[in-house]
């Protein structure tokens, strides 16, 4: 049943994968939504799906989220339309597989900014180095000490910040990073749903972070466990087969 909720949930990287899910369940909830990415028809797509579904206020805004100049004028924007976000939902994001040496520095560096500087979705992989995702494993654990850090600054205003860090999930974003996919990775993919109701219920819980199904909880625990040369060895087979 739908329970009619009209604060505001902006959802970065809204067009697909986690994000596009996360707008789902919020919207029956009953929340008005500011669905935030790049690609514009895809967000007016689900948009109007949304809105015909739910009866919910949408509102659709294009920006590319590594141009920190954008985000201001989107914050500006909103602020003119007295919209107040009660909820963010920092999802966007992406990432690259290959050997360090190989890879082209613009791409890198867009991908830094991106991952570091403008969401707060982890990743299992902020939890340790991996053969042939070192930067984005370094970008996914800044986001990891970020967001626990903050979650204890801004607690004693009334703000809860909480990391999410699912594993492997089939939402598309593998086949963007031109990633390979393993057969232990087929194993332990989950599908995007579960993934954000754990997000969901661990912030309205006031978790400081989640790591979504047993499986990845196991592998956390295994890796607190043990040595490191052994489970980043353990990792890079699971990841690069």
């Amino acid at each position: 049943m739908t329970t009619k909720d009209n604060s505001w949930v902006l959802i970065t990287g809204a067009s697909s994968g986690f994000g596009e899910e996360f707008a789902r369940q919020y919207a029956e909830q009953g929340h008005s939504l500011v669905l935030v990415a790049r690609r514009l028809d895809r967000l007016q797509a689900l948009a109007e799906a949304l809105r015909r579904q739910y009866r919910i206020n949408v509102v659709v805004e294009q920006v590319d989220l590594s141009d920190v100049a954008a985000v201001i004028q989107l914050h500006r924007r909103l602020r003119e339309q007295g919209i107040a976000i009660d909820i963010l939902i920092n999802n966007a994001g992406h990432g690259l597989q290959g050997p360090f040496v190989d890879s082209q520095l613009d791409a890198v560096l867009a991908m830094v900014q991106l991952d570091v500087a403008s969401l707060l979705v982890a990743s299992l992989l902020a939890y340790q180095g991996v053969q042939n995702f070192a930067v984005y494993s370094a970008a996914k654990a800044y986001v990891l000490r970020l967001s626990e850090a903050l979650h204890r600054e801004l607690k004693r205003d009334g703000v809860t910040v909480t990391a999410l860090c699912p594993g492997m999930s089939d939402t598309g974003f593998a086949t963007a990073a031109q990633q390979k996919i393993t057969p232990t990775l087929k194993l332990l993919m989950m599908q995007p749903a579960p993934v954000v109701r754990a997000g969901i219920r661990a912030l309205q819980a006031g978790r400081i972070s989640v790591v979504p199904g047993w499986a990845n909880k196991v592998s956390v625990i295994f890796m607190w466990a043990t040595p490191r040369w052994l489970h980043q060895a353990f990792l890079s087979r699971v990841m690069n087969g």
